[in-house]
């Protein structure tokens, strides 16, 4: 692994450290990942999506993270992007590392003997009167477009580089305090030196977490939809293959009355209800992924259980209305406690399996993918084999309970029964069906919300100040 010179600067990967000269230069990790990218494939201009599948591989993040990554090494290196020394944007395409007299070297040269390596921080705006004020300027200025954002969130990095503690004195509760509040805790997950931005225990906390969560949602709302549309689409996927495999199964059982168009039903079935599932527990839990940064299990737990019972209970009201008004039947059906147990269990499984992931939407990628699916499965069967021994079936139950009070039905899931040695559709037959379906439909929806979008796409441009 070699070490890089350029400039007065010393780049050691297998150190991870970045000296200026004789000073450190502290840069978080997917910034330090970003440079020693560009300066290993200098020699070339770096597409977006390339970046994003190296840098971010196991996380879906937006372009304006690339933008504000290269803004920040810019800033580091005290390069002009009107007129770079290092890192050129190519227009509609990504960025090189141009600066021709890189110098490589074996990593574990000797660093310089008076090296600081305990410094913090990143360089900040020359001391010309005061430099917190034209800062504050910026950051509490109302934002016309969406690259004033982009502004007003450096212009809270530079705070924290000059000091957090300093920078919320002077702040104090001038006109747009809460958005200049809610931007420095937003920036502090990239700042390497900012201290503490209280929201409970500064000035107007509803209105600087109301701004918070507005901003995280401004920003990745993109990101959010693409979210809870893969977990649908998983979840129904997932559905389908239950239902039709069920179908199938059933109509070839010795003594069932059932027809093979059966299978063709209950994949119908099951994929609407694992689709409606799908988007409104991915709905939740994408929600709160985009918007809250601490108390990821808790916020997780309870933002897919929030999304679960919303569509849990929808889905309850329809059926029991069209059932009622179709054919008479007045069964009933749950639905919206289901969601909400089913929906906790995915958040809690879906955060624990992705505990590590930082700095965005987890997108694992080959086995881990698998196994985070598989961890979130194994807690929605866990929930679901607790739901049916207190007597709530899950789609399979009901449908039975249907059948069975429905004149003429061609489908009962009696036979089912028999393979696992009960004479009738009981507790264990319905415990069984259930835990498949909760494990089944846990794996798609997980896979589908952890859906990598591809590296094909094409990004759009955004050109890093």
């Amino acid at each position: 692994m070699p070490q890089y010179r350029f400039g007065d600067f010393t780049l050691s990967p297998r150190r991870r450290l970045l000296l200026q000269g004789h000073r450190e230069l502290p840069l978080i990790p997917r910034y330090f990942d970003l440079l020693v990218f560009l300066l290993e494939r200098r020699h070339e201009a770096v597409h977006r999506r390339d970046i994003f599948d190296h840098v971010w591989s196991d996380v879906v993040v937006s372009d304006s993270a690339l933008s504000q990554a290269v803004r920040t090494l810019r800033r580091a290196l005290g390069d002009d992007p009107r007129e770079p020394r290092f890192i050129r944007t190519v227009s509609r395409h990504g960025y090189r590392f141009m600066y021709a007299e890189v110098v490589e070297e074996e990593d574990g040269a000797a660093l310089p003997a008076d090296a600081d390596l305990s410094s913090a921080g990143s360089p900040a705006p020359p001391d010309d009167g005061d430099p917190f004020e034209p800062l504050l300027e910026r950051l509490t200025r109302q934002p016309g477009t969406d690259g004033d954002d982009e502004d007003r969130l450096e212009a809270a990095e530079m705070l924290h580089a000059l000091g957090t503690a300093g920078a919320l004195r002077r702040l104090g509760t001038r006109p747009g305090h809460a958005v200049a509040r809610a931007l420095l805790r937003e920036a502090r997950w990239v700042s390497p030196s900012a201290g503490d931005v209280p929201v409970l225990g500064g000035p107007a906390p509803v209105s600087v977490a109301r701004e918070l969560v507005a901003w995280r949602i401004r920003r990745a709302r993109r990101m959010i939809a693409a979210r809870w549309a893969g977990a649908s689409a998983g979840g129904g996927a997932a559905g389908v293959i239950a239902g039709a495999a069920g179908g199938l199964l059933l109509a070839a059982l010795p003594g069932s009355s059932s027809p093979a168009a059966v299978a063709a039903v209950l994949a119908v079935i099951g994929g609407g209800c694992g689709a409606i599932g799908g988007a409104g527990i991915g709905a939740g839990l994408a929600m709160a992924e985009a918007t809250i940064r601490s108390r990821r299990t808790v916020a997780f737990t309870c933002g897919a259980a929030l999304g679960g019972g919303i569509a849990g209970f929808g889905v309850q009201c329809l059926a029991r209305w069209g059932l009622a008004a179709l054919v008479g039947l007045s069964i009933d059906i749950g639905g919206g406690v289901e969601g909400i147990a089913i929906g906790g269990a995915f958040g809690l499984g879906y955060a624990i399996a992705t505990a590590g992931v930082q700095g965005g939407p987890a997108a694992p990628r080959g086995r881990q993918r698998v196994r985070a699916a598989a961890i979130t499965a194994a807690f929605c069967g866990a929930v679901a084999c607790a739901l049916t021994l207190t007597g709530r079936p899950l789609v399979g139950g009901t449908v039975h309970a249907i059948a069975r009070e429905a004149r003429g039905s061609q489908i009962t899931l009696a036979p089912l029964s028999r393979l696992i040695g009960e004479p009738d559709f009981g507790r264990l037959s319905q415990t069984v069906l259930g835990v498949g379906e909760g494990a089944i439909f846990g794996f798609g929806a997980a896979l589908g919300l952890m859906r990598r979008p591809s590296s094909r796409r094409s990004h759009k441009t955004v050109t890093a100040r």
